[in-house]
């Protein structure tokens, strides 16, 4: 199923209008899991660090083993293309995306050079300015380097967040607040996750078992720059009952206010206010 709609695909060097077949049957990144992407924003008319997302999806690709072969620069210049059919005032969704096309001796490892590439682009709106979520705790974790590709944004991945999502929602609540392997936590089964406390702003420690994301760089720097104390620390479940505010960071929405997480409940707060006003400040300013 898509993700949005009004969608543009780049495959095989040109672009096409819609929602096109790019794998194979037989192709390794359908049976063994072997593909990456990224995710971009276009919205109001930006697309605020498209580069380090173009590259990221080229770091995700080496670490899965599988041989990049859109240099940066080239696959900015398709998105910018592609996005000239959109109008300024729809917000899309940038996705580039690698997968192994052929096994190698060994089989489960992807053939070195074999690889698929597409680009796709997907109109979806951004939430609502006043949309906010909640978190509960679950029983899955965050996987560490040793037991998975955690140095990559990759889509064998995504099974554990959406089972994640899933529990979530049975208990009543929007997204869930996970654990790493040591019980801290890290993030969330979508995003990067901030607390403020007495006016200083707190985010787990990039301790390899999640994706330090683009967008959570964007406000550390944002917020420091404005005289924001913010620390990158090893937090505890206890540590975000006792926040006076938490929001969420991704690409998707950038910002997104959490109002409770399971009997602890906040209000949207100053400083989230400042992180998203910034965050959009930086974005148009890049006009």
């Amino acid at each position: 199923m898509a993700f949005g709609k009004n969608i543009r695909t780049f495959f095989e060097g040109k672009w096409h209008e819609g929602d096109v077949a790019v794998m194979r049957a037989a192709d390794h990144g359908i049976w063994q899991g072997s593909s990456v992407f990224d995710g971009a924003r276009q919205f109001d008319g930006v697309a605020p660090d498209l580069e380090l997302h173009c590259a990221r999806v080229n770091r995700s690709a080496e670490a899965l083993m599988i041989t990049p072969t859109v240099g940066t620069e080239e696959m900015v210049g398709l998105a910018l293309e592609g996005l000239k059919a959109y109008g300024p005032g729809q917000a899309v969704y940038i996705r580039p995306m690698y997968w192994a096309l052929d096994g190698s001796d060994l089989g489960v490892a992807p053939k070195e050079g074999s690889t698929g590439f597409a680009l796709c682009l997907e109109e979806v709106p951004m939430p609502s300015a006043e949309a906010t979520t909640t978190l509960t705790r679950t029983r899955f974790r965050r996987p560490v380097l040793e037991d998975n590709v955690c140095n990559a944004k990759a889509g064998c991945l995504y099974p554990n967040n959406a089972r994640m999502l899933v529990e979530a929602k049975a208990k009543g609540f929007g997204n869930a607040l996970a654990a790493d392997a040591m019980g801290n936590v890290a993030e969330t089964a979508t995003a990067n996750v901030f607390m403020a406390k007495d006016g200083v702003v707190f985010t787990p420690i990039a301790n390899g078992t999640f994706l330090s994301g683009i967008t959570r760089a964007r406000h550390i720097a944002n917020l420091r720059a404005d005289g924001v104390d913010v620390v990158e620390a090893v937090l505890s479940f206890e540590d975000f009952h006792a926040a006076d505010e938490v929001f969420l960071s991704g690409n998707f929405s950038k910002v997104m206010p959490v109002t409770a997480f399971d009997q602890t409940s906040y209000q949207v707060g100053p400083i989230t206010r400042q992180a998203r006003s910034l965050y959009m400040d930086w974005a148009h300013s890049a006009r």
